[in-house]
């Protein structure tokens, strides 16, 4: 229970530290490894918000890929991109890519774009990552947080785990840069 509520809280914080911050165009010069092969470039989105969320197959907020999904069902076609990104930074995640693949597919039948398993809190973290915290104060603290980057790659909010993908906060956040 003390768990669930130091994640709540930290959710809370971390949503307010990237609110307030605004991590800038050079988001955009960053690229992952795309779980299929090849790369995923950010400036590939410009242009477009851009939801990046830092995913496990084996944690319990793994059900949050029916929301990721179907919220990119929902906005797709007016531009929204949700990037998810694998991660053992917590170690809940399994063991290589192609598992990663195999499980999202026979589990949630995804088809939004994936990374490959990408580090996103400490000194090894993606750039991606590493420059999100460097201007926003913004680390991802468990699996499942969300970072919301305008067109033009600057951070508008941040959630943490406990945030569903398709709640009002995050829904609303979406809609005001699709206007």
């Amino acid at each position: 229970m003390r768990a669930r509520a130091w994640i709540a809280a930290a959710g809370v914080a971390m949503m307010a530290a990237g609110a307030a911050g605004g991590a800038g165009a050079g988001a955009l010069a960053e690229r992952f490894d795309s779980i299929d092969g090849g790369t995923l470039a950010l400036s590939d989105y410009a242009g477009r918000p851009v939801l990046v969320v830092n995913t496990a197959s084996l944690c319990g907020f793994t059900p949050q890929f029916d929301g990721l999904q179907a919220l990119y069902d929902t906005y797709r076609a007016q531009g929204l991109v949700v990037l998810a990104v694998p991660s053992d930074d917590f170690r809940q995640e399994l063991a290589s890519a192609d598992a990663v693949k195999e499980f999202c597919a026979a589990n949630f039948d995804l088809d939004l774009p994936m990374t490959g398993i990408t580090r996103v809190t400490g000194p090894a973290a993606h750039p991606f990552f590493a420059r999100v915290k460097a201007e926003t104060g913004f680390e991802p603290a468990w699996n499942f947080n969300k970072i919301l980057l305008d067109g033009d790659g600057r951070v508008v909010a941040t959630w943490g785990s406990m945030v569903a993908p398709q709640s009002a906060p995050i829904s609303r956040a979406i809609e005001a840069l699709l206007n």
